[in-house]
């Protein structure tokens, strides 16, 4: 027995040993298949740049009519120019005249025609994928007026606005006080904590330079781009032209910078540190610690070889420690027990040092570089690259005293991009744009899920004092996403009043998903998995019989899967410009291929049940079918008088889910028990919104806007969960397309210009019902033996009213700029006391509003030196200016922050000797970050 017993151990440790060298072999597999699909990518590149093709769309559109100023007439052959640039233009017999392929900024723009005195119109405003409308009188050199020179009026920037598009400037984002392009994002009207319009987080396509950037798990942004580098940012809330997909509640733009022939170096060092009256519910931070938040930017951008190749080059590094803060009592291999109500029973360890340890701490690395050349007057090409490195941890009340037991989140995105732009003639380009995006996401406690530092979960013990004494994270996830992109973009003017826009998107991706459940390889052994002593030696108690194991994909403690889903799309769409009124018109098709299979019945989805003489009973494994979408778009705008627009729109958009619904327990295992599994569905369709909307732009008065917007979605087959019974009547879920939400609201802009002063509004009143907050709820509320929601109920991020207020002065000495927020609560759920005779009524989730909350941002400069090439410059910035606690969560029962109803019977079940039962339902990540007051020194110098 004992030697049968020795080579069964011996073969466990192989048996380990062996997913050992697998899971290190996958690592060293992954780099190489990075680098056979770097070389994949360059050979693409290579052959398409031997074709001489092209690029995404990135740039804007110039156009309008010369007439003489005395007869109004017609202009012929006028010359028009972008100063500092080769682009160009010539009036038609018509007058008329157009200049395609502009990058996004600010140019001036000169008329000049023998016989007429030239003309020029500065701080002309050019924003992607829009057209700049100007139409310009010329009068003759008899009346000698000279030279005239005048500023672009707003009228010319919102004449073909027929949705709800909001283009942000580099010169506008330098002003905010915001650390990132999500913060910009979220300043704009129609966008509730992440949310456009009332949409789930996951319903929002990011791009960069038109291409998009979401990973494809969960379609949340994957790569950032620091504001610095940002020549147009392009925020779309509610309908969007044909050209843009896979996303059904907004669009986020990001067109960056390319480097000229100006040499132009920035360097900041900045540091942060949190000033409050609040240090009872933020504990343990120091006013005085100057390196709690450090922030370190460089920028260099200018020529390599003089108007034939330039260089644009960004880095960050942020290393912050943050607000909240853990309490180190415990370590990770400390045991403790209060289960017993005699305090003399109590057995406690605790060899941390009791030490405030930062627990919602964050490190930050990103890089951008891009290289430009104008290889002729009609190509440009341009390479980039950008990598994110990110490292954090989430606050957990749970792991308050064991800080070092919880798991880290790493991120890590690389992104290779090559652009070429070909303008053929004054009326017809292209442009193409190759990605490969590589994404990481891992969140582990050990990058190796045998790494010996694991311990015994017998140390992981939480009860009696409600937080964990010892004891580790055990799941452990890395997901990796390689994605291939090739773009094309036709722009063909038919005719002054036509703008035929064409093209196709392929998109290749490798999804690699690795999830387990980190067991004890004793627990397959006849040894007690369980046995623990007291050792003398180390005063301490001790689980000898630990050794850290993973299962293969074939159990519920693992879930692994490798798929390569293809995505292909096309749009054609027709801008129709005429003189008062502006037509968009546009049809999307939209391909998906899972690549995966399905068991063909889902009441023995893996089949785990034997059924020899029940043939219909047993699950086959076809592919899914491939899917298909066509959405057809609508938009107009329509001048009324000389400084008003009317606007309609009209859409269908599609997108597929997460892939992670697709996808997630690939082995189709069902776990014994009922609501312990959650099953992926290869089969999902696409989720639908239709939406309709109404607005009206008026200029007030000269560079003073008003705006106001109504709209309407409806949102269909959005991603849920059905529950399945197994034919041995166990149950559990599968994602499927039954949800069903809508949205209404209704948003107002204000914003004015004078001189230095810049002054902007946006209120948004909206209305967002579902029947599930998430695609769980249905699943987990039939876990918890609930009804389920037969009538459409506020969604949690229900947010009645949002106000957003920006008050801005800037000159070359110094200046400053404020924002402001106002939100009212979102809905949460309350739940009555048991004595409450509501207890016995089930009531609806989501049936109370938390309380409202308003936060005031300041960002201030100083040039304390200014030279003709050399620039020195003080930062300030302010975060919570008045130190406001805003509830972001509350307590169930009280609907407010930091309370709690405590009864007799909490206190007595309450066992510890270090703290108190009101520790439990204090949580500080309830509130909003304490003032934060950012100091930074900043080098700029031109050339």
């Amino acid at each position: 027995m004992k030697l049968l017993y020795y080579k069964k151990f011996k073969w466990r440790l192989r048996f380990h040993n062996l997913i050992e060298k697998n899971y290190q072999t996958n690592n060293r597999f992954g780099l190489f298949m990075n680098i056979k699909m770097q070389i994949y990518l360059l050979s693409i590149v290579f052959v398409i740049l031997l074709l001489n093709s092209a690029m995404a769309q990135t740039t804007g559109k110039i156009a309008g009519k010369v007439v003489d100023s005395e007869t109004n007439e017609p202009l012929i052959g006028v010359n028009i120019l972008i100063e500092g640039s080769t682009l160009g233009a010539a009036t038609d017999v018509l007058g008329e005249f157009f200049i395609l392929g502009v990058p996004p900024g600010n140019f001036s723009l000169r008329f000049q025609m023998i016989g007429y005195a030239p003309y020029t119109i500065t701080d002309l405003r050019v924003s992607v994928n829009r057209t700049t409308s100007l139409e310009v009188k010329l009068s003759p050199e008899s009346i000698k007026i000279g030279e005239v020179v005048i500023t672009a009026d707003k009228i010319s920037l919102k004449k073909d606005q027929t949705g709800s598009i909001k283009n942000i400037s580099s010169d506008q984002i330098e002003l905010l006080p915001v650390e990132n392009i999500g913060d910009v994002v979220n300043l704009q009207a129609g966008v509730v904590n992440g949310h456009f319009r009332g949409g789930r987080f996951a319903e929002v396509s990011y791009m960069v330079d038109g291409m998009q950037v979401n990973n494809a798990f969960s379609n949340s942004k994957t790569v950032e781009v620091e504001k610095e580098i940002v020549a147009d940012l392009e925020v779309i809330t509610g309908t969007f032209n044909a050209e843009y997909g896979r996303a059904m509640s907004g669009i986020v733009n990001v067109v960056t910078k390319d480097g000229d022939n100006t040499f132009n170096v920035s360097a900041s060092a900045n540091t942060s540190n949190y000033i409050t009256s609040n240090s009872d519910i933020f504990k343990g931070l120091d006013a005085s610690d100057a390196t709690r938040n450090l922030d370190f930017k460089i920028f260099l951008s200018g020529p390599i070889l003089k108007d034939n190749l330039f260089f644009l080059f960004n880095y960050r590094k942020q290393d912050f420690k943050n607000h909240l803060n853990a309490i180190a009592r415990f370590d990770v291999d400390n045991y403790s027990d209060f289960s017993y109500e005699d305090p003399d029973t109590w057995y406690t360890e605790h060899t941390g040092d009791d030490s405030f340890v930062p627990m919602n701490w964050s490190e930050d690395e990103s890089i951008s570089g891009k290289l430009t050349a104008p290889l002729f007057s009609n190509i440009k090409l341009s390479l980039m690259y950008t990598r994110n490195d990110a490292a954090w941890k989430g606050y957990d009340h749970s792991y308050k005293y064991n800080p070092y037991g919880l798991a880290t989140n790493h991120k890590k995105a690389d992104l290779y991009s090559v652009q070429l732009s070909h303008i053929i003639s004054k009326n017809f380009f292209y442009e193409l744009k190759l990605s490969y995006l590589d994404d990481y996401y891992g969140n582990y406690v050990f990058e190796n899920p045998l790494d010996q530092g694991y311990v015994h979960d017998g140390y992981s013990r939480s009860t009696g004092p409600g937080f964990y004494t010892g004891g580790q994270q055990k799941n452990h996830l890395v997901q990796k996403e390689k994605q291939i992109n090739g773009k094309l973009d036709f722009s063909f003017q038919l005719t002054n009043n036509h703008l035929i826009k064409f093209g196709g998107l392929i998109t290749k991706h490798q999804l690699d998903n690795r999830w387990h459940q980190i067991k004890n390889l004793y627990e397959t052994l006849p040894e007690d998995e369980n046995e623990f002593y007291y050792s003398v030696e180390d005063g301490k108690m001790i689980f000898p019989n630990y050794q850290p194991y993973i299962l293969f994909d074939s159990t519920i403690y693992a879930d692994v899967y490798h798929v390569e889903p293809d995505e292909f799309s096309a749009y054609i769409q027709d801008k129709m410009e005429f003189n008062e009124l502006v037509l968009n018109a546009g049809l999307r098709f939209d391909y998906f291929n899972p690549r995966a299979v399905f068991p063909s019945q889902r009441r023995n989805p893996a089949n785990q049940l034997l059924f020899p003489d029940n043939p219909e009973k047993v699950s086959s494994y076809p592919y899914a079918a491939s899917q298909t979408q066509y959405s057809p778009r609508l938009g107009l705008a329509y001048q009324l008088g000389s400084a008003a627009i009317l606007r309609f729109s009209y859409g269908h958009f599609f997108q597929m889910p997460p892939m992670y619904a697709l996808y997630q327990n690939s082995s189709f295992r069902v776990a014994p028990s009922d609501y312990a599994t959650l099953m992926g569905n290869s089969q999902l369709n696409a989720e639908k919104s239709v939406q309709y909307e109404i607005g009206l732009w008026q200029e007030v008065v000269k560079n003073m806007g008003a705006e106001v917007s109504i709209y309407y979605r409806d949102i269909y087959n959005l991603l849920s969960t059905k529950i399945i019974s197994t034919f041995n009547q166990t149950e559990y879920g599968l994602y499927t397309n039954k949800d069903y939400g809508n949205v209404k609201g209704l948003e107002i802009k204000f914003d004015y210009v004078y001189s230095e002063f810049y002054f902007d509004l946006n209120y948004t009143l909206q209305f967002t019902k579902g029947n599930a907050d998430n695609p769980e709820q249905t699943f987990t509320r039939a876990g918890d033996s609930m009804d389920p929601i037969p009538t459409l109920i506020p969604m949690s991020w229900d947010q009645r009213h949002t106000l957003n207020f920006t008050l801005s002065y800037s000159s070359s000495a110094f200046g400053v700029t404020a924002t402001s927020y106002y939100n009212s609560g979102v809905p949460f759920t309350w739940t009555p006391t048991t004595e409450n005779p509501l207890a016995n009524i089930n009531l609806y989730p989501n049936n109370s509003v938390i309380p409202s909350s308003f936060n005031v941002d300041l960002y201030a400069y100083w040039n304390f030196l200014s030279l003709d090439l050399f620039k020195a410059q003080l930062t300030l910035n302010v975060y919570n200016l008045f130190d406001t606690l805003n509830e972001n969560w509350v307590n169930s029962e009280t609907g407010r922050a930091y309370t709690g109803i405590i009864r007799e019977s909490d206190i007595t079940s309450h066992h510890s000797d270090f703290n108190t039962y009101e520790d439990r339902i204090q949580n500080p990540t309830m509130f909003s970050a304490p003032r934060e007051i950012k100091l930074g020194l900043r080098i700029l110098f031109n050339y």
